[in-house]
């Protein structure tokens, strides 16, 4: 079971993430709406925005999971499940929590999500 103090520093770590996102979401749509304000003048200008277009755009939609994830893992701590698996409600280890602080399953249980999830 986490400390208060963890607990804490967990939250500080989760908002600190999460307002450094809504930075980086904020500068890619600028940059895009930049983009795709410009005239390009062959094809190969073109395949090279809509290139750099794809990635940001992939990059927005990571960003914007891992954002959602912050979220439920904020609204866990409120209403005090931080730390617990959603499969086998045991605690997840601290060692996890540090590496992926907004971990919704321990590793045991992670495996198996992810070994049904692939099927």
């Amino acid at each position: 079971m986490l400390t208060k103090e963890e607990m804490h520093e967990f939250e500080k770590d989760l908002l600190a993430r999460k307002e450094q996102i809504l930075k980086n979401l904020e500068h890619s749509h600028q940059k895009i709406t930049m983009m795709q304000n410009q005239d390009p003048k062959d094809e190969g200008d073109f395949a090279a925005l809509a290139t750099e277009t794809d990635i940001d755009s992939r990059i927005i939609e990571q960003q914007r999971k891992e954002l959602n994830e912050i979220e439920i893992a904020l609204g866990k701590i409120k209403n005090g499940t931080y730390g617990i698996c959603e499969m086998c409600e045991e605690p997840i280890g601290k060692e996890r929590l540090i590496v992926k602080n907004y971990a919704r399953y321990c590793i045991g249980c992670r495996e198996i999500n992810e070994r049904e999830n692939q099927s």
